[in-house]
């Protein structure tokens, strides 16, 4: 399961928030008490999160702070010279820029984001080999929108360039899974 963290007020504005360690506003924390409703009475195998304050926030307001593992694979997309910027404003200088296909000067490839999503999903099968391969008990993943979104490209076995297709909102839970053994989304940006 992934959930991406809560509003912030860069979120909100539609700025580049990498690595900068910013709060969840009120919106944020709502849509993570939502979670927690959502996700109350589930049984899970590990809870991670990513080591940034908005998705810490997320994971403890929703209830699954105690015992959660933090992960540094899990922080988002380093965006360097991008930090902070719209995607409008990126592009007033760079024309046609896409943060899945070109990553970002004096941050993060595609390449280097996608290894770190294979390095997460690899972490997540040895969980879940530890529990006795149990379907029931899933892994939950509090983390960020442009990482969980390369994260869900690596599962389908796609391209990280591929993850522009899957939008997902802050405050969102999807589901990764299986179709007849076979690596499938079985919920998105719910």
């Amino acid at each position: 399961m992934l959930v991406r963290h809560g509003a912030t007020s860069w979120s909100a504005s539609g700025r580049h928030t990498g690595r900068t360690d910013l709060p969840l506003d009120e919106l944020g924390r709502a849509q993570a008490e939502t979670v927690g409703r959502r996700l109350e009475g589930r049984s899970f195998a590990a809870v991670l999160t990513s080591p940034l304050e908005r998705a810490r926030s997320t994971c403890r307001i929703a209830g699954l702070a105690d015992g959660a593992e933090v992960h540094e694979e899990l922080a988002e997309w380093d965006y360097g010279r991008y930090e902070g910027l719209t995607t409008e404003e990126i592009r007033a200088e760079d024309p046609g820029w896409q943060v899945f296909v070109d990553g970002c000067p004096g941050g993060e490839s595609p390449e280097h984001v996608a290894a770190r999503a294979d390095r997460v999903l690899e972490r997540v099968a040895s969980l879940g080999e530890a529990a006795g391969g149990n379907e029931k008990e899933p892994v939950v993943i509090f983390s960020h929108g442009h990482f969980l979104r390369v994260l869900a490209a690596r599962w389908l076995e796609l391209a990280p360039r591929e993850g522009r297709r899957l939008k997902l909102d802050t405050g969102s839970i999807s589901e990764l899974g299986f179709e007849r053994g076979v690596r499938a989304i079985a919920t998105w940006n719910s």
